[in-house]
This record gives C-alpha cells, structure tokens and sequence, in this order.
C-alpha cells in the first residue's frame, strides 16, 4: 500500500499540507523514504514519483532533510495528541491505557509505510530537527508513563519499573508499523485490541 492509498480518517492523506505540489511531493518522499531508506533516496527519485521535474522540489522544500523533517514533525504531532488525549481523558487508567494502546496501534497501521519514515529515519534528521523530535517522543514516553503511574497509585496496576514498562509498551506498539500488512488477516482495529490486551496483561492489570 502507498502513501497515497494510506487512510486514519482522512480523506486526502496528509491534507494539511499545502499548495497541492507540495503534498504531492511529500507523499512521494514518504513512499520512497519507506522502500529505499532516507539516504538511497535522491531528491531526483521524490520528484520522479511525484510527477515533477527535480527543479520543482526545491520551490517547496530547500533540502531533502527539510522534507524528512515536516513529515516526521507531523507524524510525532499526531501520536502525541493520541497518546495524550488517551492520559487526560476520562475513566480509570486500565480503560485509559488500553485507549491509548489501541489508538496509537492503529494508527502504526492504518498509515504503516507513514509510520515507518516517522519512526525509523530519526537519525537522519540534523541535530536541531533530531532534538525537536525527540522532544515529542519525550512527551509521548510521559503521556504513558503518567497513565501506568496514576494506575499504579490506584492499586489497578502492578509495575515494579514504570519507566521501562512505559518504553516496552510504546516499542511494542511501534513495531506494527515495521510488519503490518494491509492485505494480512487482521485489521487495524483486530491489532489495536490484541495489542490493548497484551499490554493489559503486561502490567497486570486487576480487572
């Protein structure tokens, strides 16, 4: 499945950016980022995919790096609100984490080639971009580890380690994207809820 083909709700996939070009070009970066890693893509492949002429990428994005960085930079943004919405949202923190684990499953596989580029190129972004993310993905590891904190306090949870369980949990979820198949026997919905349960299980939660 392409870039293009991707849907989490949306009807044109990364609608927020904007002129169309420019969308264009990022879809296409996407795509070739996931099949042929950030580094064996030149920006004469993102233009060729997208259907414009190399000359043309530059008029939207000064460097392959800066194309890399906004579609990074939206896709923590996205996980982030997620996760977030999940740890300030209301019911006790075993409905709240089983929330978040189901929708942020979902989303690594409803958009899984995205996902792959978001996740996995960080090392390729300059330091002041690498830096921004990392500060999302900071806030992402809080999010979850605020919601297995507060169930531990309530007596839901039994987690020696709440930081390590927190980035077991988030690397869990993560690696859909590395191996969904939108053709395989489960949807992003099946994923999320076996996830939720796993993750359940996983800090022992008394239901």
């Amino acid at each position: 499945m392409s870039t293009a083909q991707e849907t989490d709700g949306e009807n044109t996939p990364w609608a927020e950016v904007t002129p169309e070009a420019a969308r264009r070009l990022l879809v296409a970066a996407v795509d070739a980022f996931a099949e042929r890693g950030y580094h064996a893509t030149t920006t004469r492949d993102i233009a060729g995919r997208a259907g414009m002429s190399p000359a043309a990428l530059y008029i939207h994005y000064k460097t392959k790096e800066e194309l890399l960085h906004r579609i990074s930079r939206i896709g923590h943004d996205r996980a982030l609100t997620l996760l977030e919405s999940a740890a300030d949202g209301e019911g006790t923190a075993t409905e709240r984490l089983a929330g978040a684990v189901r929708a942020f499953v979902r989303w690594h596989a409803e958009r899984h080639t995205t996902a792959r580029v978001v996740q996995y190129e960080l090392d390729a972004l300059g330091e002041e971009h690498r830096t921004e993310i990392v500060e999302l993905r900071r806030r992402s590891d809080a999010a979850v580890r605020r919601i297995i904190g507060e169930g531990v306090t309530a007596g839901e949870f039994d987690v020696p380690d709440v930081p390590g369980t927190a980035l077991a949990v988030l690397s869990l979820c993560i690696d859909v994207a590395r191996w969904f198949n939108a053709q395989g026997s489960r949807t992003p919905d099946e994923v999320g809820e076996l996830y939720a349960g796993l993750v359940l299980r996983m800090v022992a939660a008394k239901r």
